[in-house]
């Protein structure tokens, strides 16, 4: 009896575990359609909405991305410009602390000053010799190109030939101050259109072909021009070369007055050194070739020029030396050391116009 009642028990126990997935598994098969329907609508839709929702998110980022790449740029950029900026202030502020800076004030013209900037200045009545104005005139300094002045007077003392041909030569070149010229080695012209070229368009090479083809050559020509100035009374006066790039050529307002008193009496100065122009045709290549004043005021109808000349270098700054008939009255200007390219030809105008309108200065001009 108990081994029936044993048995039994095994059997429902297997029952019961048969029974079990069996049941677990219908359970899971028993929902209805409308839920099954709903739950797969519930999940497409979740994943139609979570599409969407990864790309906005997407797209979000990007945003983000590119907003945060946006102002990285401007942010950098930024930091440069204000960079470069700070940089370039710096540099300025640091420059101007070595540069001083010195301004050229006129004095305002009156009865005693016609207002002139040049550093040196001598106005003269030719005539009687009685002195209009001057400043700093006997302070020695370069003369620059006014020495070819003194290198025309040479060469006409010297009663050389002047339709005699010459050329520029290897010698000419300048290689002090390196200075270009249009006159190529070779070019040959006679000796007055070499004269023509130093007066007028104060041409170093022509100048220094001048003394070159001197009787003696340059130094016989630069012991000429040293005792010429002698002669003229100026003691103070030195000359190393005939055209004037040499700083060591050196004198004074007052003595290079001197120098263009006698200058004037010579024909050949006052022509050449008042033409406005000269054209010739090359030896080298056949083209034309023209040259013009250094000074303006030559073709200037209201000036009486009787001599002019121009100069430059830095050590000497911007020189004119004229003689020029003013109210009547022959007047020797002397100007050195003007500083501004056009402030040598407004002095020259100013003391003209002093001249002109000044009780003072009409006296003195006689």
């Amino acid at each position: 009896m108990s081994k029936l009642i044993k048995s039994l028990c095994v059997l429902i126990s297997a029952s019961v575990i048969a029974y079990t997935p069996l049941a677990h598994s219908a359970e899971k098969t028993k929902e209805t359609p409308s839920s099954s329907a709903k739950k797969t609508t519930k999940k497409t839709t979740a994943s139609t909405q979570k599409k969407p929702s990864k790309t906005t998110a997407s797209n979000k980022k990007t945003t983000k991305t590119n907003s945060a790449k946006s102002n990285k740029t401007n942010k950098s950029k930024v930091t440069y410009t204000s960079r470069k900026s700070n940089v370039s202030k710096l540099a300025i502020a640091n420059a101007r602390q070595d540069v001083q800076v010195t301004r050229t004030i006129a004095a305002r013209m009156d009865a005693d000053n016609p207002g002139v900037q040049s550093s040196g200045v001598l106005v003269l009545n030719q005539q009687s010799g009685e002195v209009l104005y001057e400043k700093n005139a006997d302070s020695i300094i370069p003369i620059a190109s006014i020495t070819k002045l003194m290198t025309a007077m040479v060469v006409l003392d010297a009663r050389l030939p002047l339709n005699e041909l010459i050329s520029i030569t290897e010698a000419d070149i300048d290689t002090l101050k390196n200075t270009t010229s249009r006159l190529s080695v070779g070019t040959t012209l006679t000796r007055g259109e070499m004269l023509l070229l130093a007066l007028m368009s104060s041409e170093n090479r022509a100048a220094s072909t001048l003394s070159h083809h001197f009787p003696g050559g340059k130094d016989a020509f630069i012991r000429k021009m040293n005792e010429k100035a002698q002669q003229l009374g100026m003691r103070n006066s030195r000359f190393y070369d005939s055209t004037g790039l040499t700083p060591s050529n050196v004198s004074s307002a007052r003595e290079l007055a001197l120098m263009v008193k006698a200058a004037q009496r010579y024909p050949e100065i006052h022509q050449f050194s008042t033409s406005s122009e000269y054209t010739f045709v090359s030896n080298k290549n056949g083209s034309m070739m023209t040259f013009r004043n250094t000074n303006p005021l030559v073709k200037d109808s209201d000036w009486d020029i009787g001599v002019s000349k121009t100069g430059f270098i830095n050590e000497a700054g911007r020189c004119i030396v004229m003689q020029a008939m003013i109210n009547g009255k022959p007047v020797v200007i002397v100007l050195m050391d003007s500083s501004g390219k056009y402030t040598r030809i407004g002095d020259a105008q100013r003391i003209r116009k002093w001249i002109e309108t000044s009780p003072l200065a009409k006296l003195r001009a006689g």
